[in-house]
């Protein structure tokens, strides 16, 4: 039987000693970090950026299939991918968690140990955060600071009519990972003798429980000297990704089905599901790939990369949110993922 550490035996203070012994600072800026009232940090003339995040246990995670590792990892990256989609450089974190006696020590040590793996992957000092009981289960708060060079920040209601519309990677794997890990816990709680065989699906599991912020993109774009005319991240479904450009920069945009990157593992899964690809990518969410626009200019520098794929252009605010399908047929994009308060 594994050992099992209660909480209760070190208390709040002595809990964030443990879990925050072996921070290792990487970054000149970060001045002051865990241990005092306040992180103290000194972006030495560049630009700050922040963002924060909240994760509640059976609203955005459930431990039943999620090692307690994995989820640690996936929300410091989650936030991380929001930094990188304003082009920047993400440098220190905060975390707060609310949780009851029902965890061990050693499952929080689980827990951190993602954290902290993330951290050093990506170049983050861990600077502070907060303990509190929870009597509603797991609740995780993330705040994460990026840096800038003056004039390089990038917003999403700055695309221009004509601009080129990049996303990274490939899209919808994460939703149906969550779907294969779903029917897994259905058929474990009729059958608790039953072993999943998840081997043949590493691709989409791992796209939903270990998903990766794009730092490679944002360091191909600084190399090549590209700054987009607008980004963001893909958390939500790409179609809701795409609106929420047009909609803060007042254009239009038109996107192809062809062009939309699916990768063979998630068609497979999709048919194994019943699901049409396509609308796994655009509304499935939790991909965290980079969605942004480019100049026409640009256009060789950015395709050449290898790096993303170019699936449709910026029109008028006239021509509204259209995609032309494999068949020729025009259609209209309409936001249909992931919404906290409809689940």
């Amino acid at each position: 039987m594994d050992e099992r550490t209660e909480i209760g035996t070190l208390g709040e203070f002595g809990l964030i000693d443990f879990l925050t012994k072996d921070i290792e600072l990487l970054h000149s800026s970060t001045i002051v970090g865990v241990g005092d009232d306040a992180a103290v940090i000194d972006n030495f003339g560049k630009q700050t950026v922040i963002s924060t995040d909240l994760l509640v246990e059976g609203i955005h995670f459930d431990l039943s299939y999620t090692p307690l590792k994995h989820l640690g990892y996936k929300a410091i990256v989650v936030n991380i991918s929001d930094i990188y989609a304003m082009n920047a450089v993400p440098k220190q974190v905060l975390v707060g968690i609310g949780l009851s006696n029902r965890f061990s020590i050693e499952a929080i040590s689980e827990f951190y140990g993602g954290i902290y793996l993330a951290c050093k992957k990506f170049g983050v000092d861990m600077v502070g955060g907060d303990t509190s009981n929870s009597k509603k289960g797991f609740i995780i708060s993330i705040t994460i600071i990026g840096e800038v060079r003056p004039g390089k920040f990038v917003k999403r209601n700055t695309a221009n009519k004509g601009d080129f519309i990049c996303v990274s990677g490939d899209l919808g794997g994460a939703y149906l990972g969550l779907q294969l890990l779903e029917r897994e816990k259905i058929i474990y709680v009729e059958n608790p003798g039953v072993q999943p065989d998840l081997e043949s699906e590493s691709y989409i599991i791992k796209r939903q429980l270990m998903p990766e912020a794009r730092r490679d993109v944002i360091e191909m774009l600084d190399s090549i000297n590209v700054i987009p005319t607008s980004m963001i991240d893909i958390s939500d479904g790409l179609s809701s990704e795409i609106l929420h450009i047009c909609k803060a920069s007042q254009l239009g945009c038109l996107v192809y089905e062809d062009k939309v990157p699916i990768h063979n593992d998630t068609r497979r899964a999709a048919k194994r599901f019943n699901l049409d690809p396509l609308t796994c990518a655009l509304n499935g969410g939790e991909d965290y790939e980079l969605l942004f626009t480019i100049n026409q200019s640009d256009y060789n520098a950015v395709f050449n990369s290898g790096l993303v794929s170019i699936i449709g252009n910026m029109t008028s605010r006239e021509e509204r949110v259209k995609m032309i399908l494999i068949s020729g047929d025009e259609v209209s994009l309409s936001a249909q993922g992931w919404n906290t308060f409809h689940k």
